[in-house]
């Protein structure tokens, strides 16, 4: 039986499709489009002409900043790329068997114990917090996965970006401009996206007025959740396991007569093809070129030409991540971590915008369980 006293005339969506949990001027996406915008600026015009740092910047601060603010927080924001030395030690702690994800949810949440501004909830060193924390996670990432090979971690280089340091670090060579380049378009593309599950539960933790790392921490829980990141490394998966081009179609035409669900295809808010698509196929094309081994990006288009033929679905961004990170020489299970060093950023401004005009979120259920049971006493129910 229902209960009509909490949500008469309110029907309730499935998953929150298409509710409104808040105003924000950080991310706008139009799905029938296909357009996204960062504080206004399209994303794919960023992608193309800005760093990642200075999309950070937007997103932070709400303007592209100019030439003299631009330098003096490249001077500050990449000079300082340091991991504190009890971090290390921690991370020399976790078992082989531990995954990046939950390496870094555990190490995000430690930071904070040695964070100079701990407890202080001032903006500028809010600011400060969200700018660690996004120099720090690269280099988390890369020393665990270092460390798990048996090698020791590499500090990065002072005022290079954070594509490029982490890159070094992970592979303990300076990487191929091509290489920091598509990394950095990604980490771009992939630095905010409205209300999805992350950003949600980072907002629904901040406005408790809990501290920025719990709430980073929380957002990092919601994306190692297999529905929300992952899907580039099954892409990857999928692509092994066709293992050439032609034998695409008879794979794929398989997986959608049975109904499974092709990675990589399909999106909750766009109703045509994600805008961010077009960029990372292409820098998939230029990569694999330049390693020489395009049989993944060919296979991608493959599996692209027949979803799209045979169900009119449309490719999301983790269709072409998984081709272009791979052909970097990046670990799958790195994959999804790297969609933290980017989505950080979108994070921590989504954190500071609900404090700016905080309220707690506190959402009502509809109740559609048993009322008015009689109560039995316990020996003599049945």
């Amino acid at each position: 039986m229902r209960n009509p006293s909490c949500t008469e005339g309110k029907p309730t969506e499935a998953g929150l499709a298409d509710v409104v949990a808040c105003e924000s001027e950080i991310c706008f996406i139009d799905g029938e489009k296909g357009r996204l915008l960062y504080r206004g600026y399209d994303a794919i015009e960023l992608a193309a002409k800005s760093r990642f740092e200075e999309v950070a910047y937007l997103l932070w601060y709400g303007a592209m900043p100019r030439a003299t603010e631009y330098k003096a927080f490249l001077s500050g924001f990449t000079g300082s790329m340091t991991l504190p030395v009890k971090t290390v030690m921690l991370l020399r702690m976790f078992p082989n068997t531990a995954s990046p994800m939950e390496v870094i949810r555990t190490a995000v949440s430690s930071l904070g114990h040695w964070d100079p501004d701990s407890g202080n909830t001032a903006l500028d060193a809010c600011l400060r917090k969200a700018q660690r924390l996004t120099l720090r996670i690269p280099l988390l990432i890369a020393s665990h996965q270092r460390l798990k090979s048996g090698l020791e971690p590499i500090d990065p280089i002072a005022g290079r970006g954070i594509a490029f340091n982490f890159l070094y670090t992970l592979q303990g060579k300076e990487p191929e401009p091509l290489f920091e380049r598509a990394l950095d378009a990604a980490l771009v593309l992939h630095a905010d996206h409205e209300l999805n599950a992350s950003t949600f539960a980072a907002r629904v933790v901040a406005a408790t007025m809990s501290d920025i790392y719990s709430s980073v921490t929380s957002a990092i829980g919601a994306l190692k959740g297999p529905l929300h990141g992952g899907a580039n490394m099954e892409v990857m998966q999928l692509l092994e396991e066709i293992g050439s081009p032609e034998r695409a179609e008879a794979i794929i035409g398989d997986m959608l007569d049975r109904k499974v669900k092709v990675p990589g295809f399909g999106h909750r808010v766009y109703r045509c093809e994600d805008p961010r698509v077009g960029v990372l196929r292409e820098y998939s094309r230029q990569v694999c070129d330049l390693v020489g081994d395009s049989n993944y990006f060919n296979i991608t288009e493959e599996v692209r030409r027949v979803v799209v033929e045979r169900t009119k679905v449309f490719p999301n961004v983790d269709l072409y991540s998984g081709s272009l990170y791979n052909a970097m020489g990046l670990p799958q299970e790195l994959f999804t971590p790297i969609f933290v060093i980017s989505r950080v950023v979108g994070w921590t401004s989504h954190i500071l915008e609900q404090w700016s005009n905080n309220r707690l979120i506190r959402p009502r259920a509809e109740y559609v369980g048993h009322h008015n049971l009689r109560y039995i006493d316990m020996h003599e129910r049945a």
